[in-house]
């Protein structure tokens, strides 16, 4: 099945770079392009993608704008792809905001080729991009400064069960289904089975977000051991 992309950026050269390098692979289609994020959620809408590669720093609407314009759309709008954000820094409160949003993952524009492609792939799947040695970090910083978590999130892990906590907690400091089945001693299928349970009864769009959720509600701390 071949993975539709459009890439919203306001630099000329970088989306024909990044155009040319997905266009070569036989399960990417480059299906449109835009130079800032108006135009973006305008091609989004039109061409009906399966990942957008968004750009954060952008004239006219921002990345983060455009995000959650995409991820959040009005009624009527059936089609909500998937959102990687795309920056120049490794530290960005706007891609803290934009995956606060639903957008999948961020990955850095100096990034190698094959790691751009295999991005794209990982978010077609329905996967979140999470880099432990970047976007923890990412995480961890802006959730400490912020002393009051939003709506209480805290309350809301009182519907997991303690396995279910356990799951969330290994999620939020890295670890991939396969690290977390052994850390558990479980089967991977059972690990993800978990990992289901934890993103339907929390409301979460994915593994981006759970990480976020459990850095707001206290299950993780930044700065602490393991993290």
């Amino acid at each position: 099945m071949t993975i539709r992309v459009i890439i919203v950026d306001d630099q000329a050269m970088v989306r024909a770079g990044f155009a040319a390098l997905l266009a070569a692979q036989s399960d990417i289609d480059v299906v449109g392009e835009a130079p800032d994020g108006r135009a973006g959620v305008d091609v989004a809408r039109s061409t009906h993608p399966d990942v957008v590669l968004m750009d954060v720093r952008m004239p006219e609407m921002d990345g983060l704008a455009a995000a959650r314009a995409i991820l959040h759309p009005p009624v009527g709008v059936v089609h909500v792809p998937k959102v990687l954000m795309l920056t120049t820094f490794d530290v960005d409160d706007y891609v803290y905001e934009a995956l606060r949003a639903g957008a999948s993952g961020f990955l850095l524009k100096d990034a190698p080729p094959a790691d751009l492609i295999a991005a794209v792939r990982v978010v077609a799947a329905g996967e979140a991009l999470l880099a432990p040695s970047v976007t923890r970090r990412l995480i961890a910083e802006f959730a400490s400064q912020r002393q009051a978590p939003r709506k209480d999130p805290s309350l809301r892990l009182n519907g997991l069960t303690p396995r279910e906590t356990e799951v969330l907690e290994l999620i939020a400091r890295g670890l991939s289904n396969q690290e977390i089945a052994a850390h558990l001693v479980l089967a991977e299928q059972t690990v993800k089975t978990h990992i289901g349970r934890v993103l339907s009864k929390l409301a979460l769009r994915d593994r981006a977000q759970a990480v976020i959720f459990a850095y707001e509600s206290g299950l993780v701390r930044p700065g602490a051991a393991g993290s």
